[in-house]
């Protein structure tokens, strides 16, 4: 019979994405072979994220403080927010370097199959900060998917409705799209960051 302490971290690992219980048997055999402090210092890590990592209150990135690096950076261009599905999407074209503005993390896309609507994303935030008229262009840069599309209009008549109710110029902020040099039905985390790059600096306008 086999080990119950085992079996239980095995499940536990394997209960991640993307991680099946031949890959999950491997960890937890790698880390009965490391030494109780590193075992202590890896159990640690994992509850010090859940307990103390906190989601920005500006973009909703995940951070260490109320506003993250890049919301509390001076030398980034806070005129210009990119809208992503997720955090990694941010990694992602943080590693490209060819952008230099904020971002506004929904936290998922407009999927009625899955259940997700339009009350299930962050949305609010990001018309509050396109009310300030601060901003100057707001870029979708969301998945090549007809989950993705769906958003990409959702958000531009929410943007375009909420500056007319405001009374505000609809001219004075441009909305855009980042170039389809991204295959259709991709994640923008899986794109490579030539790839990804070039569709952030070749952007196009959007227009509904």
């Amino acid at each position: 019979m086999g080990s119950q302490l085992l079996d239980s971290a095995v499940n536990s690992f394997a209960s991640l994405p993307g991680v099946g219980r031949k890959t999950a048997l491997r960890l937890v055999l790698n880390l009965l072979r490391r030494s109780e402090t590193e075992v202590q210092g890896f159990a640690d890590s994992i509850t010090r994220l859940k307990q103390e990592v906190h989601y920005c209150s500006e973009c909703r990135n995940i951070s260490d403080t109320e506003i993250c690096p890049i919301c509390n950076n001076p030398r980034r261009d806070h005129s210009i927010i990119c809208v992503v599905e997720n955090v990694q999407d941010v990694m992602s074209i943080e590693n490209t370097g060819q952008y230099n503005g904020v971002y506004h993390v929904l936290g998922g896309v407009i999927s009625p199959i899955d259940g997700i609507g339009p009350k299930d994303i962050e949305v609010d935030k990001l018309i509050e900060r396109v009310l300030t008229g601060d901003v100057k262009e707001v870029i979708l840069a969301l998945p090549t998917t007809m989950e993705g599309d769906t958003t990409n209009f959702y958000l531009y008549r929410r943007i375009i409705n909420s500056l007319e109710q405001a009374g505000m110029s609809t001219d004075s902020l441009t909305v855009s799209l980042i170039a389809r040099g991204i295959a259709i039905g991709n994640e923008l985390e899986y794109t490579d960051e030539i790839t990804l790059g070039r569709s952030i600096l070749n952007r196009t306008i959007f227009n509904g």
